[in-house]
């Protein structure tokens, strides 16, 4: 069983951090890893950096741009990741953009993927009817889970689709807005979350976008299975560097 399902059958509320690959140093990527597996996160969204990240908020964009400056590829990171498994057992998920993907040649992304120990993908800008007809059986090949992405703006239509495309867990995005740590979520959030939750999807849900402590976590996880925190975890990297990880878990767990 892919290490995805395993960790969404575990009784409890799953906390998933995303981090820039390359950030804040070039070689920093297998250390905060590690750290992070030490800190008590389940599960670990590896951002691939590209140069025009639509989806994200500022501080993301930031971070990526300077992984890029510092010499990221999709290349090195494979190269960074090659003996993770060595040390690292919780799942790993690399978010990235379609393009470099498609310039590295899908199968073969897909390939190195699964020897380094990758269980999915998040490819914000990659559409389920694409993938569904055109790369849903190279994913399945490399024992990849893909997770899809929906908004409050999501039609009820194309969430049933999407569930019933997906093997994994749904990423929930908590607003239509780019990422960004928020101090909390209101009733059009909440009304969503309860929206979605009534809706008995056959995968769970795990939200992003907003959440940057415990409060926000509390509140993202009260109907939903999990929460991941971005841009909030990069400002703490950017402040105290990789050795102090803890002291941020700490403030969401």
């Amino acid at each position: 069983m892919n290490r995805i399902n395993q960790k969404l059958q575990e009784d409890k509320k799953l906390l998933s951090i995303y981090f820039t690959a390359g950030y804040p140093s070039l070689n920093d990527t297998v250390s905060i890893i590690q750290n992070l597996e030490k800190s008590g996160v389940d599960m670990i969204e590896i951002g691939l950096p590209f140069s025009d990240p639509l989806a994200d908020g500022p501080t993301i964009q930031d971070s990526s741009t300077q992984a890029l400056r510092n010499g990221m590829t999709s290349e090195l990171l494979f190269k960074q990741l090659k003996d993770i498994r060595e040390t690292v057992s919780i799942p790993l998920i690399i978010m990235g953009y379609f393009n470099p993907m498609l310039q590295y040649g899908v199968e073969a992304f897909c390939k190195k993927c699964h020897d380094v120990g990758v269980d999915g993908l998040i490819i914000p800008d990659l559409p389920v009817d694409i993938y569904h007809e055109e790369y849903k059986s190279t994913f399945e090949k490399y024992g990849l889970i893909n997770v899809f992405l929906i908004t409050p703006q999501t039609s009820d239509q194309r969430i049933h689709f999407i569930d019933s495309v997906s093997e994994g867990f749904i990423y929930m995005v908590s607003s239509a807005s780019t990422t960004g740590a928020i101090t909390g979520f209101g009733n059009e959030q909440s009304n969503y979350f309860e929206r979605i939750a009534n809706m008995n999807l056959k995968n769970p849900q795990i939200v992003g976008f907003g959440i940057s402590n415990n409060d926000t976590f509390t509140q993202a996880t009260k109907l939903a299975k999990g929460a991941i925190i971005g841009s909030a975890f990069i400002k703490h990297l950017t402040k105290s560097g990789i050795d102090n990880i803890d002291d941020f878990i700490n403030t969401v767990l």
